[in-house]
């Protein structure tokens, strides 16, 4: 298993986590992980990958071993994060970025608003969220409200191996080996056991909407190739529950897209099928060189 280098830096005044592997003077690529994950997601991809490659991973804000919120977390403050850690990157070249899940919605809202700083973009189980419609944000607001008053937290476990299975129950296709690596790089030890890494208050909701139309107005300014990435087997969340019916219409917004989709993997790509995924993305991303 290739080893990677830790690294902090200050990233839109927050304190950061990045991971690094491979060479510095190799080609640069920029990986973004999902909500309630790290960068140490990518691990096994990046231990597929044929090409040298300089491959950076942050651990968003509140994620990882990066620097809490004091309170709650907003869509464009990670905006803002990216942008800054693209610039101390790779200050006057277009990047090659790939964001999961939560990660891609980043990368594809910034690849629209600053379209001349990427050169490519895959986007892996990660084409945006439900329609929301107006009359929905009252409920939203008094539920935020609710709970900025309670107390969130994580029930500790009792050790990394009860982390691992439910990991594996999640996803089927990952190793023991693998779940019991990712578990104990998703959590920290307490006194009474392990606790996840990232800041509880990500599960708080959030209070503002999320609004399709501006996603697909961004969507429409990317001048970069885009090549989204699929698990054959949909991913089952109320947040998502619309999205496969709609999937027409948000492709629609993409001048230069290509798809694929990875047999038997589910919502984790990077977890169960990480040799097949980075294939896919390593034949994209070459497309340049």
């Amino acid at each position: 298993m290739p080893e990677h280098i830790s690294q902090y830096k200050t990233l839109n005044q927050r304190r950061y986590h990045l991971r690094h592997w491979g060479a510095e003077d190799a080609p640069l690529m920029v990986l973004l992980h999902g909500w309630m994950d790290s960068s140490a997601t990518f691990q096994f991809m990046v231990e597929n990958l044929r090409q040298a490659w300089h491959v950076v991973a942050p651990d968003w804000r509140g994620f990882g071993d990066s620097q809490w919120n004091e309170g709650s977390y907003y869509f464009p403050d990670y905006l803002a994060d990216l942008d800054d850690l693209l610039t101390q990157l790779s200050p006057k070249q277009p990047v090659r970025l790939l964001g999961h899940s939560m990660g891609a919605m980043i990368a594809g809202i910034y690849a629209g608003v600053r379209p001349e700083r990427i050169d490519r973009l895959a986007l892996v189980e990660g084409f945006g969220l439900n329609a929301t419609r107006p009359a929905e944000a009252p409920g939203r607001y008094a539920r935020w409200l609710r709970e900025t008053q309670s107390d969130i937290g994580y029930e500790a476990m009792a050790d990394a191996r009860q982390v691992a299975d439910k990991l594996r129950g999640r996803n089927p296709l990952l190793s023991d080996e693998r779940a019991q690596w990712l578990a104990a790089e998703l959590t920290r030890p307490t006194e009474n056991g392990v606790i996840y890494r990232a800041d509880p208050r990500h599960k708080m909701v959030n209070p503002v909407l999320y609004r399709l139309e501006e996603a697909m107005a961004c969507w429409r300014r990317i001048t970069a190739p885009v090549l989204w990435v699929m698990g054959e087997h949909p991913f089952e969340h109320p947040a998502v529950k619309g999205v496969m019916s709609t999937l027409d219409e948000r492709r629609a917004c993409f001048a230069r897209l290509s798809e694929t989709t990875i047999p038997g993997a589910g919502h984790m790509i990077q977890w169960e099928k990480p040799e097949e995924l980075a294939q896919a993305v390593e034949s994209f991303m070459l497309a340049t060189l």
